[in-house]
């Protein structure tokens, strides 16, 4: 189908703006005219989220493509991780084929480090064999974010059999070095690896781009960069892109790449730097077959009402219609899940600390609001008949790491930072390994939430006031099965319930499924035992 579209259009490769329209023709663009119009709205390229883990959004690829394209979202660059560490390449295929169904523009990449580490129980194990399998498929862009930076500053063989064979295959290599500087930076760069998004801040950003890394800007659910790092954009325009990394989904319907296009140009950032890094900057970087507003180019742009608030009146990709006036024109397809869940139910007895004097120094770990690091603390805990206890007056919860994948002991430690007055807290969402992790003011009610998550198969809980609360998630233990926005009310309820027992944090959900994550500094919990991610070993 042949149409036009008539506006301001923007030419962000030579920074300027004129009257004209956009012919597209069966998909592509096939004119573009300078000529007077009446219209007052901006035509532009599409937004691109440069790293997100779509299963992060708790909705399957397509359901994610609905929300998405309401917020001028075209396309986006997919690391499968989650789903990964789950089901392996059953998993990523699955990702893939269900990003077929809908018209959104996903790239994926192979997973770098399945598992992780080899501190914690995974569902599947991704071997260099199978990373050449996925690179033999022309879908799959890029090898995903290399977590495993001991791995590549050590010299581990495993580590660069993987980086080796994405050079073989002439894929680009994504990064993932929180907190690596100086010496350290230099050789992580030289191993091949593009990009970081996972600088806290602007020094160590810097010292990445000096290595000749791109800096991806990241503002997700948990994890939040911008304020940080946006004003690298004023002299690096070439060298920075956004990305949101992990977005839940009562967050993905109020916004995404959009949003930090608004807040940067609030700032007082050209504009056409802030387009480059929203849109032009991946499409360069990976390849990408995504419009940029050019004659021949796939019809994939968005047309906006202004340049300030830019509410999205329109969406198109490949010359399709997907969204009008904020409304998603994407339907819902029905899916059938996949998932990897084996252990039986928990009783309080399994969640005990044991105490061997009457105080006890216990390694504590400290969450923080709106980050994935987190602090490690010294704190003195009294024993009460031979066992530790949380102490909510000082905030001092218990947390928990239960193997999905087969009958264990649970791991136990504590946690400062979640605020919780009352009940407990659960989710099948623990990254990277998924398994469930817990956060609870007493043993019964940790017990009652680590159950739920287990009778649905996967999904969140919450005991609070002597109720159950549950967001089922089947696809894996990480996504639904049901429509995006849908989930999305689900949720909400579930986040406003977690706040309701005294949660101070900005997403409570989002900040429990990151205690798992090991590759992050400084202490986090795996299902095998409490761990340092500074000397990257257990707490003895």
């Amino acid at each position: 189908m042949d149409f036009e579209v008539r506006g301001n259009i923007i030419n962000i490769s030579e920074k300027r703006i004129f009257k004209g329209k956009v012919l597209v023709s069966n998909g592509k663009i096939s004119e573009i005219t300078e000529e007077d119009c009446i219209e007052t709205q901006f035509i532009l390229p599409g937004f691109i989220d440069a790293h997100v883990h779509i299963e992060s959004s708790m909705l399957v690829p397509s359901e994610f493509a609905k929300l998405a394209v309401v917020h001028g979202t075209v396309a986006t660059v997919s690391d499968p991780h989650e789903i990964a560490n789950v089901l392996g390449l059953k998993g990523v295929n699955f990702m893939i084929e269900n990003g077929k169904t809908v018209p959104f523009k996903f790239y994926f990449g192979a997973p770098s480090c399945v598992p992780a580490t080899t501190f914690e129980t995974a569902g599947a194990i991704v071997s260099p064999q199978e990373i050449e399998r996925l690179f033999q498929n022309p879908e799959i862009k890029y090898l995903a974010e290399m977590m495993n930076w001991p791995g590549v500053l050590f010299d581990d063989k495993e580590v660069y059999e993987k980086l080796n064979l994405a050079k073989k295959y002439n894929k680009l290599i994504d990064g993932h070095a929180p907190g690596l500087m100086g010496e350290q930076i230099k050789k992580y760069a030289s191993a091949g690896i593009t990009t970081d998004h996972e600088s806290f801040s602007r020094e160590e950003a810097l010292d990445k781009l000096a290595c000749g890394m791109k800096i991806l800007i990241r503002e997700g659910s948990a994890a939040k960069n911008f304020e940080a790092l946006i004003d690298l954009l004023n002299d690096y325009e070439d060298e920075i892109m956004f990305c949101s990394d992990d977005k839940h989904p009562d967050n993905l319907v109020e916004g995404h790449i959009n949003e930090l296009v608004k807040r940067a140009i609030k700032k007082g950032i050209d504009k056409f730097k802030v387009l480059k890094a929203a849109g032009v900057n991946p499409v360069k970087h990976y390849s990408l077959e995504v419009g940029l507003l050019k004659k021949g180019d796939p019809g994939d742009f968005i047309v906006v009402d202004n340049l300030n608030d830019f509410t999205i009146l329109q969406t198109y990709i490949n010359g399709q219609k997907v969204s009008e006036n904020r409304k998603s024109l994407i339907s819902t397809n029905k899916v059938t899940p996949v998932n990897n869940f084996n252990t039986s139910y928990k009783s309080a007895e399994e969640f005990k600390y044991p105490a061997l004097s009457p105080t006890v120094t216990v390694k504590v770990i400290e969450a923080l609001d709106g980050q994935l690091i987190t602090l490690s603390k010294d704190i003195e805990l009294t024993s009460v008949e031979g066992f530790l206890n949380p102490s909510v007056e000082k905030d001092i919860l218990k947390i928990t790491v239960v193997n999905r994948y087969k009958n264990a002991k649970p791991a136990v430690a504590f946690i400062k930072g979640f605020g919780l007055k009352e009940g407990a807290l659960a989710s099948s969402i623990a990254h990277d390994s998924h398994n469930i992790v817990a956060v609870g003011v007493d043993d019964e009610t940790l017990t009652q939430a680590v159950n739920e998550v287990i009778k649905n198969n996967g999904g969140i809980s919450a005991v609070h006031q002597n109720k159950i609360y549950a967001l089922p998630l089947p696809v894996a233990g990480l996504m639904s099965d049901e429509e995006g926005y849908l989930v999305a009310a689900k949720y909400t309820e579930m986040d406003k319930i977690s706040k309701a027992m005294g949660s101070t944090l900005t997403s409570p959900f989002m900040t429990l499924s990151f205690m798992a994550l090991l590759v992050i500094p400084s202490l986090k919990l795996s299902d095998m035992g409490l761990f340092d991610g500074e000397k990257f070993e257990f707490v003895k």
